[in-house]
């Protein structure tokens, strides 16, 4: 399949904001910007456009790509990433809470820190089982003992 310059333009703009939200939401070592996270999570939807056979949504496409690529960057740069600031950009929430509660979903383990985080993005569980592989049930099942376990972390604070 030929690439197609325009429709992955389009593409990319349709779904600009949900990818940066992603590159924002995981911990970059002190190597990475969330700019540049997001450069790179391009450039590996670029390279995967043209085998993109629609089975999913592209939006659950997109989702998939940048949370492997992200979880793929996190692992090359530390196997403990620090939190890198994104210094022009502020923080949608200054809550104290919300920043406790985002720093007890980053340090949940994989697959559960993608269900949730997908989850909080509005995707579905049958797209959340396509973005990682596991059933439906198996996402359902995740998600709930992860829930309950953010609780009682959130809750002992």
């Amino acid at each position: 399949m030929e690439v197609d310059e325009r429709t992955f333009k389009e593409l990319i703009h349709r779904h600009r904001d949900m990818i940066w939200s992603i590159c924002k939401s995981f911990r970059l070592s002190a190597a990475w910007t969330t700019e540049d996270a997001f450069h790179e999570v391009l450039c590996d939807l670029w390279r995967g456009f043209a085998s993109f056979d629609r089975r999913s949504s592209e939006r659950t496409w997109i989702y998939r790509v940048a949370t492997n690529t992200m979880i793929s960057l996190t692992r090359k740069a530390s196997n403990k990433p620090t939190v890198q600031p994104d210094s022009n950009q502020e923080p949608s929430y200054n809550d104290e809470d919300y920043r406790d509660l985002v720093e007890l979903i980053n340090a949940t383990t994989e697959p559960d820190r993608t269900i949730i985080k997908a989850r909080l993005q509005g995707f579905s569980y049958a797209e959340i089982a396509n973005i990682t592989g596991l059933t439906i049930g198996a996402v359902s099942m995740r998600l709930s003992r992860a829930l309950r376990k953010l609780r009682k972390q959130y809750n002992q604070k």
